[in-house]
């Protein structure tokens, strides 16, 4: 259930971050060293890795709190791993959330939270 729940909370999020003037260049990425991206895309002339968190509650605090380090390092991880195949360009990026609630009754709601984390140390680009 909650694996169909977070590819529909991504299929929001894609059509949310379009609407905000972002370019989708490609959806659950996964790095060769472990790393994994929900969605890639381009905000301008910056590169940005976003995790989505899609909840139908937030009885347990907010969706971006369930970014722990460990995801933010796997998150990082394939950041790096995009880059790489990019040949490492002199390009701006960074790391967005998007928090999808979905609850039975009410319209889906959309958070995005730009910058959420920092790249994870000890990595460093």
């Amino acid at each position: 259930m909650h694996l169909r729940r977070g590819a529909h909370g991504e299929k929001l999020a894609c059509r949310f971050l379009r609407r905000n003037g972002y370019k989708i260049l490609y959806r659950n990425f996964k790095g060769r060293s472990g790393g994994e991206i929900d969605i890639v895309c381009r905000d301008d002339d910056t590169l940005v890795f976003v995790e989505v968190k899609t909840r139908t509650r937030e009885d347990f605090g907010r969706p971006v709190a369930a970014v722990d380090r460990q995801k933010q390092k796997r998150i990082s991880r394939g950041g790096l791993a995009w880059l790489r195949m990019l040949d490492n360009p002199d390009i701006l990026f960074r790391f967005d959330v998007v928090e999808v609630v979905v609850a039975d009754d009410a319209k889906p709601r959309l958070e995005l939270i730009k910058n959420a984390f920092p790249l994870s140390k000890p990595y460093l680009y």
